[in-house]
């Protein structure tokens, strides 16, 4: 081989790399590289057991319809997770509807802007994010409103990488974050102006005991607006497919078991909210929002290898193969639920805490 073939080859196979590693790797996802995987707040050595543990909870099914168990069950998702998810997703863990010509980051502030929007808040006024993982969501509210925003999670390194996160973004004065349960949240009555959850009441037990907490720490007055997990009119629980899809969203994304699009109105009335508006946001003539999922495939093959060989070689947990699968599978689970319109991520509810 002469030395030009030889250059063009080794340039080939340089450019190969190149795209197999950056141009497939994770596009929005921006903040936490491959290199820095861990188990969040687990230690190396014991992320495999707590992957296992996480999966024994749902042989004890039970035990993960109740609030004193559900801590512990989410707390130990979220740290196997995180980190897949912010170096394979983004800082926003959250599904949004596809803008025709905006790009997956702009549909999801967008998505996030909106929330913000319908609660009516003022620059300086205090508002609640409830679930706010690492606060990508957080940070696009606090932005576009300027209001000061606390989110509260119940996963002590989710506040650590929020924090900094906050701090990296210059928002640190508008962005507070407190570890805790929003089952039983530490502030006092009559705290917020407002309040907004994203796709993370999902994770409780009883949706009437976390909406009865924002009820009592929101003013009144106030407007709280919620993008629920549900089941949509469209689900047969007597169909095995549907359930099949139902079962793996839930095994693979910490939920003690979905809801009813019918509950959550329902819900939000029986501890004394006003229903303003309620929607299925991801119901046509909205474009599809699991397409994100569909068009990454390539790219979470790419990046399972990454973490196959990462793993392999000591440098991500034993462990986070398992997790990563899980939630590959739990892709395309989330995909077919989206496909037979059996499951939306994003039934928005809006409501209103009377004045008296």
């Amino acid at each position: 081989m002469d030395s030009v073939a030889l250059f063009f080859t080794g340039a080939l196979v340089a450019g190969g790399i190149y795209w197999f590693l950056c141009v497939l790797g994770p596009a929005e996802r921006k903040g936490k590289r491959a290199l820095d995987l861990s188990g969040g707040s687990i230690s190396a050595e014991k992320v495999q057991d707590k992957y296992k543990q996480y999966w024994s909870f749902f042989r004890r099914p039970k035990e993960i319809e109740t609030a004193e168990k559900v801590p512990d069950f989410v707390d130990t998702f979220y740290n196997l997770v995180t980190d897949i998810y912010e170096w394979g997703w983004g800082q926003s863990f959250h599904f949004s509807p596809s803008i025709r010509g905006k790009s997956h980051r702009d549909a999801t502030r967008l998505h996030e802007e909106m929330a913000v929007d319908l609660i009516q808040v003022k620059p300086g006024q205090k508002i609640l994010d409830v679930g706010c993982g690492v606060g990508g969501p957080m940070r696009a509210i606090a932005s576009h409103s300027r209001a000061n925003v606390v989110g509260i999670t119940i996963n002590e390194y989710q506040v650590k990488r929020a924090r900094d996160h906050n701090r990296k973004a210059g928002l640190d004065a508008l962005c507070e974050v407190v570890c805790g349960n929003f089952l039983q949240m530490p502030f006092d009555d009559n705290t917020f102006d407002g309040a907004y959850s994203i796709e993370a009441t999902c994770h409780a037990p009883n949706l009437e005991e976390v909406y009865a907490e924002i009820y009592r720490v929101l003013k009144p007055g106030s407007l709280y607006v919620s993008y629920e997990w549900v089941t949509t009119d469209k689900f047969n629980a007597e169909d095995e497919e549907h359930v099949e899809v139902i079962q793996g969203i839930e095994r693979g994304d910490a939920l003690p078991g979905l809801r009813a699009y019918s509950d959550i109105a329902q819900a939000a009335k029986k501890v004394g909210f006003q229903v303003v508006k309620e929607k299925d946001l991801a119901a046509p003539p909205a474009e599809p929002w699991w397409t994100r999922l569909k068009m990454g495939r390539l790219a979470y093959w790419r990046n399972h290898v990454v973490v196959q060989i990462l793993s392999a070689v000591g440098v991500a947990p034993k462990g986070t193969v398992d997790v990563h699968e899980m939630l590959f599978k739990t892709a395309d689970f989330l995909s077919r639920g989206g496909e037979t319109e059996i499951f939306s991520p994003m039934h928005m509810i809006l409501c209103r805490k009377p004045m008296s």
